[in-house]
């Protein structure tokens, strides 16, 4: 089975210009002080895309985080000896009152969230936090939904949606791979890049 080709550039594109009036028209209220927190890897370049496109909607730029959940993974016993970590930015000392809106590429069990959600906290408790994921693909294993999505992706379990963005990749493509084949890169990619991982 070969991969098949989930979005090119010009749709990734096309996707982020919709979310992005999507969040202004649901959000508007909100956005004028909030901070766009990417989850590492890929929800960073696209909360910085999606700010970039609030700035010529609203005519300003909201602030922009980036947030490590290695430390609060609930499987993190099970990602070997010496997990990667990396630093959490945010651009204020606390999130107190703030509203958040948390950006991811990839939605799947839920799990990578309730982390986030558990890394925020330690920041402060914020006026309210919106989810919002270029891709969800079901299977959730946890109750946790996405605010704002750009594209629905039925999947099956074992499938592997492999995001790919210019900033960490070189090219804007995602793609959806068979799951036995790729198995084992898959499962590097889950440790290091939180994203498709859990």
């Amino acid at each position: 089975m070969h991969p098949a080709v989930i979005m090119n550039a010009e749709a990734i594109q096309r996707t982020l210009d919709r979310m992005a009036h999507e969040i202004v028209e649901r959000y508007i209220h909100e956005i004028h002080a909030a901070i766009f927190v990417g989850i590492r890897t890929r929800g960073v370049p696209l909360s910085h895309r999606l700010t970039h496109r609030l700035e010529h909607i609203i005519g300003k730029r909201p602030l922009t985080g980036v947030l490590d959940i290695t430390l609060y993974r609930d499987d993190l016993t099970q990602i070997g000896p010496a997990p990667l970590v990396r630093k959490t930015e945010l651009p204020l000392q606390s999130v107190q009152n703030h509203s958040i809106f948390l950006v991811d590429d990839v939605l799947y069990t839920g799990r990578t969230v309730r982390a986030a959600l558990d890394a925020l906290i330690d920041f402060g408790r914020p006026q309210s936090v919106r989810l919002v994921v270029l891709i969800d693909r079901n299977h959730r294993e946890l109750p946790i939904q996405a605010d704002i999505v750009g594209r629905f992706v039925p999947t099956a379990r074992e499938q592997i949606v492999h995001v790919m963005l210019k900033e960490t990749d070189g090219k804007d493509e995602i793609l959806l791979l068979p799951g036995v084949k790729h198995a084992k890169d898959t499962d590097k990619n889950r440790k290091e890049e939180h994203g498709e991982s859990f």
